[in-house]
């Protein structure tokens, strides 16, 4: 069981510092390096799986179950070194000669290993077992190891050329995938001298945590940064900068968990309209009209700037009130509609607006709220075109 307990702690280990690498992904460009990751790390767990049933197996002697783990234990190192490969020049992102070269070599020994291993069926040139059941490598398998060797070394060097015209984080991923290659290499020599001892899995595991500790972990921060750039690229408003209605749907569906899951137990809904846009595009032109949207969400950002502001339409705004706006949503509102009574005296932009508020009791959806804000915004809005009517 020593055999098998050195692959079982490897597997382990494996499997615990990479837990989120090996969930699934789509099948995008922007995937591409973390599914041949994820390809890579599978194949690793395929070849220590193997690699622990071989050392049980053949603890107990039992020669066909022995012989056929030994057949699959050469073809997942075989997978999981393609697999490195494509990963390494995938993280270059560089489609030149140099690369393809790489992963074609990857491809050939993985070829190799598969042919050596069909014609051991008939000439043992790989392994064997001699009578007393003893495990006898043959050149084969030192010539399979020998070219795994030679790839890893070739890849240290080329991430360590990589890493020369780099600079930053890349720099220092290269010179990691440099130093892994070559920890690889050395544990395949220690594999060649000790047939019967665990080492390619050591360096392995030990590659490994290299690549997730000092690479991984710093694309997969790039990569979660990138997809929080673009959402809020999606969620934002293009004319005004506050958050669109993709991003209103959204938050309402969070709002209706939380109330829920009882993890919400109060807030506020104030319902904006920008009186008179029709007017002024008709009669100064959409420009204009666009520069009087952007007024009146200044105004009511200034007054809510502690609640997340949203653009529902094209003159229509909903702010949502939690925590210190909630507690003061009354004073805000007055003081919000005074500047607006100041606005209307002034000739400046003109923005209606209504508030309500969650009650567990009566309120089945955020809807309920919502209609009744509307209400009393519609209910403003008749009272400051009937004082606009009344100055005129």
């Amino acid at each position: 069981m020593y055999y098998a307990s050195i692959g079982i702690i490897a597997l382990i280990v494996l499997i615990i510092i990479n837990i989120e690498a090996f969930r699934k992904v789509e099948k995008t460009r922007e995937n591409s390096l973390r599914l041949k990751y994820r390809q890579y790390l599978l194949a690793l767990v395929a070849f220590f799986l193997s690699d622990i049933l071989w050392g049980f197996f053949y603890e107990q002697r039992w020669l066909i179950l022995t012989y056929s783990d030994t057949c699959l234990f050469f073809t997942f190192m075989a997978l999981s070194v393609l697999f490195w490969t494509r990963g390494v020049v995938a993280f270059s992102g560089k489609n030149d000669k140099a690369g393809k070269i790489l992963v074609l070599s990857g491809c050939m020994i993985f070829l190799f290993e598969i042919i050596a291993l069909v014609v051991n069926l008939f000439i043992p040139i790989v392994f064997k077992f001699r009578e007393d059941k003893e495990y006898v490598p043959l050149p084969a398998r030192y010539i399979g190891l020998l070219l795994q060797m030679i790839l890893f070394l070739v890849t240290s060097v080329y991430s360590a050329i990589m890493a020369v015209r780099s600079e930053g984080l890349n720099r220092s991923h290269y010179r990691t995938i440099s130093i892994s290659g070559i920890i690889m290499s050395f544990f395949i020599t220690i594999q060649m001298i000790f047939p019967l001892m665990p080492f390619y899995s050591m360096g392995c595991l030990f590659g490994t945590c290299l690549i997730h500790t000092f690479v991984y972990k710093d694309k997969d921060v790039e990569h979660n940064m990138a997809i929080g750039l673009a959402k809020q690229k999606a969620y934002k408003d293009g004319l005004t900068g506050v958050r669109n209605k993709l991003a209103y749907l959204e938050m309402l569906a969070e709002l209706e968990t939380a109330i829920e899951n009882s993890e919400l137990t109060e807030y506020g809904v104030v319902v904006f309209d920008v009186n008179g846009l029709k007017e002024i595009n008709d009669t100064l032109g959409h420009e204009a009209g666009d520069e009087y949207i952007k007024r009146g969400c200044s105004i009511i950002c200034q007054h809510f700037d502690h609640s997340p502001v949203f653009r529902i339409g094209g003159d229509e705004f909903v702010a949502i009130l939690k925590g210190i706006d909630y507690a003061n949503r009354e004073v805000l509102l007055e003081s919000f509609r005074k500047v607006i009574s100041e606005n209307q005296k002034n000739g400046s932009v003109i923005v209606a607006s209504g508030l309500a508020v969650y009650d567990a009791l009566t309120d089945g959806s955020y809807n309920d709220v919502f209609k009744r804000a509307d209400e009393s915004m519609y209910e403003q809005k008749r009272s400051l075109k009937a004082a606009a009517a009344q100055v005129s």
